[in-house]
């Protein structure tokens, strides 16, 4: 037995009270509902920091990454391709390796950008719900740059939708990363990047 499971067990042991848990439903029922989603989406995106780009039809998704990021030259992707939300499907053929080809985190260090596959995508905040699927998932916070591919049908208005759907996969991991890395901890000096990417860019498919 894991040291977390016997800290549950002795909590649940010595719990002599026990209340049910809160009706969420009247939250549910008055949370913010955006009637156009990738426009709010949008929004909120430029407001957090980062930017988010709708691919247009017969857009090349490899040249709009480069045009976005130019002087990058070590890219890794988690993603091979993207399904469009018309049917169609993009190579990713930009990366210059899998961030599983690399034995231990570490060797990570130093990536110019890194292009992750999005989940759900939060009109409210901006927020996507990262799901691990490589072994190293320092990917997500090590790379200079984040390129996120979301697919625009999974949006949705507000963090109650969200967590309904999430999962956290082969993995069990997850995150949501709302923009670049911004902390104002020492004298309330915003620095950009300190606990993850400097720069996000979410692709809407």
């Amino acid at each position: 037995m894991s040291s977390r499971e016997d800290i549950l067990q002795s909590i649940r042991r010595n719990t002599r009270v026990r209340y049910e848990k809160p009706d969420y439903a009247p939250l549910e029922e008055e949370a913010t509902r955006y009637p156009d989603l990738e426009a709010r989406f949008k929004e909120i995106m430029t407001q957090v920091g980062g930017q988010a780009v709708t691919l247009k039809k017969g857009d090349d998704i490899n040249q709009v990454i480069k045009s976005l990021y130019p002087d990058t030259r070590r890219i890794a992707s988690t993603v091979d391709e993207v399904t469009t939300s018309d049917g169609k499907k993009l190579a990713i053929t930009c990366a210059t390796f899998h961030p599983d080809d690399v034995e231990t985190p570490g060797e990570l260090d130093g990536i110019d950008l890194a292009i992750i596959d999005g989940r759900i995508g939060v009109g409210e905040n901006g927020a996507v719900w990262i799901q691990q699927d490589v072994e190293q998932r320092a990917i997500y916070f090590i790379s200079e740059a984040l390129v996120i591919l979301l697919d625009r049908r999974n949006l949705v208005s507000n963090m109650h939708e969200a967590y309904k759907r999430i999962d956290t996969g082969e993995y069990g991991y997850g995150v949501f990363i709302s923009g670049p890395s911004k902390t104002a901890d020492i004298e309330q000096a915003l620095v950009m990047g300190a606990h993850g990417a400097r720069s996000v860019t979410v692709i809407l498919v």
